[in-house]
């Protein structure tokens, strides 16, 4: 049988370790593809362009949003960010799930133009806690941390619109919540009726 793959799209706070997270649950979860995001924002140290995201100038990423090239985009602390369409759709046709860190906005967009998409937000402990987590990664000054903390409270506000909510506290208690998650939405998200999945299975007796 070949069904098209379950798209999932996950949002949180910067700082929220949701990509903590991510690299975790993949580890044991083969028939996923994630999509690299497209940034005009500069790289952090160690970060490489076509692993962590795509590099762009605005002028490129501009010239990509006059071809329809994104399945969503959005500025986010005067630096844009989009997920290139073409590639999310070829895997989805394949069967492959495919997996969107994207902000609350952009969800709003993938959302509209794929219903069946499952959307997941994690939630930090608290703002505090999310605070503390953003100072202690020091990768930023202070100006930007206070705009990513203030950026996440407005984000937070959106999760009520998602599909699945879930707490970042313990890692390990948060891996096996996201793992549950997936699993229950595929579930409930099957592209075929009872109906249609027992006449598939008896033709090709």
């Amino acid at each position: 049988m070949t069904n098209k793959g379950t798209l999932f799209v996950i949002s949180a706070p910067s700082g929220c370790g949701k990509g903590t997270i991510l690299s975790e649950v993949f580890k044991n979860y083969n028939n996923v593809f994630y999509s690299i995001s497209a940034t005009t924002r500069k790289p952090r140290e160690g970060e490489k362009h076509g692993v962590n995201y795509y590099f762009m100038s605005k002028d490129e990423f501009t010239e990509l949003i006059n071809r329809d090239g994104f399945l969503e985009y959005a500025e986010y602390c005067n630096n844009m960010y989009g997920t290139p369409r073409k590639e999310v759709e070829e895997k989805l046709e394949q069967g492959y799930d495919v997996i969107l860190e994207i902000e609350t906005l952009g969800a709003k967009q993938v959302k509209e133009k794929f219903p069946d998409a499952t959307l997941i937000f994690i939630l930090p402990p608290s703002v505090k806690e999310l605070r503390r987590r953003l100072c202690k990664r020091a990768t930023e000054d202070t100006d930007v941390i206070e705009a990513r903390l203030a950026k996440g409270v407005q984000e937070i506000k959106e999760a009520y619109h998602y599909d699945y909510i879930m707490v970042n506290d313990e890692l390990s208690d948060a891996i096996n919540d996201f793992t549950a998650i997936i699993h229950a939405a595929k579930l409930n998200g099957s592209k075929m009726t009872t109906k249609e999945l027992i006449e598939e299975v008896l033709e090709n007796a």
